[in-house]
């Protein structure tokens, strides 16, 4: 009778041992199928989570590929324990059918330059400045009487460009642009002896609101001595002509008919019957450049 009760408890105990030896291990199981698919040449490469609960495996994350996903899923099936999978991965995008795949470092550097916009166009070159060369011949209208008797030696004189200036048919030095300029000599005639004299210089022009300042011959004008009642114009040093135009007391507007003797070199005032210079207002004189004028474009 005891060996027969002794016999039972065996049995007991065996079966015990079994069922206990039957139940899943979890965390085997999971370390199981992580290292077997890790190890897998089809699987290997993927970003899958391995989750165990009493032999329910349950699968997430991503696969490389759809062969890679099924070779996961067969891997978690032929665990010992695993009683069911539920695969819950999904694949990388690049791997779906039809996707296009991962570019190479060149073909990326290609399709970079092919993607990003062409480069803005440089900007066009400043416009050429503008050069008056020298030896151009300005011819201006005085604003103001001036003398050899009535003008200073310092005063400043403004007049207007009287002959438009142009450069390969395009007009650079507009007709009544400003001028300004300075009696370098002003020196009235002596009582008994000693000519008079008036020497101008041109200053500066004004085009389009800009200034410029201009190097110029200087037009000299003087009287003939004691005894002499005529008056003759000398150019500055170059004998280049120049106009005066209402010599010695002409009327206003008399520089119109003076312009006619601008290439004379000297022009001959006439008999005035007296040995001082004057100049009225709207006198014609003309300035040849000595250097080039350099003028902005508009």
């Amino acid at each position: 009778m005891r060996a027969c009760l002794k016999l039972s408890y065996l049995f007991v105990i065996a079966g015990c041992l079994l069922a206990c030896s039957s139940k899943p291990n979890d965390a085997r199981i999971t370390q199981d199928i992580q290292t077997r698919a890790s190890a897998d040449p089809i699987a290997q490469g993927s970003e899958v989570y391995v989750d165990s609960k009493k032999g329910k495996v349950t699968l997430s994350g991503k696969a490389k590929t759809q062969a890679a996903r099924e070779q996961i899923e067969t891997i978690a099936k032929q665990e010992p324990g695993v009683l069911d999978v539920q695969d819950d991965t999904t694949i990388e995008q690049a791997s779906v059918i039809g996707a296009e795949p991962p570019l190479s470092p060149s073909e990326n550097a290609v399709s970079a330059r092919s993607v990003a916009p062409p480069p803005p166009p440089p900007p066009p070159p400043p416009p050429k400045p503008i050069v008056v060369p020298a030896g151009t011949t300005l011819t201006i209208r005085t604003n103001q009487a001036l003398g050899s008797k009535t003008s200073q030696t310092g005063h400043v004189f403004t007049g207007t460009i009287l002959t438009p200036i142009s450069i390969e048919g395009e007009v650079v030095i507009p007709a009544g642009s400003e001028v300004s300029g300075i009696v370098k000599e002003a020196k009235k005639a002596g009582r008994f002896k000693g000519a008079a004299v008036l020497r101008l210089a041109l200053h500066s022009v004004t085009i389009s609101g800009h200034t410029y300042n201009l190097q110029a011959d200087e037009v000299t004008q003087t009287s003939t001595g004691k005894g002499k009642r005529t008056a003759g114009l000398v150019v500055g040093g170059t004998g280049v002509g120049a106009a005066i135009g209402g010599i010695a007391g002409g009327g206003t507007g008399a520089a119109i008919g003076a312009l006619a003797g601008a290439a004379a070199g000297t022009i001959g005032a006439g008999t005035t019957g007296k040995r001082d210079i004057d100049l009225p207002a709207e006198a014609a004189l003309s300035f040849r450049l000595t250097h080039s004028l350099t003028l902005k474009r508009a």
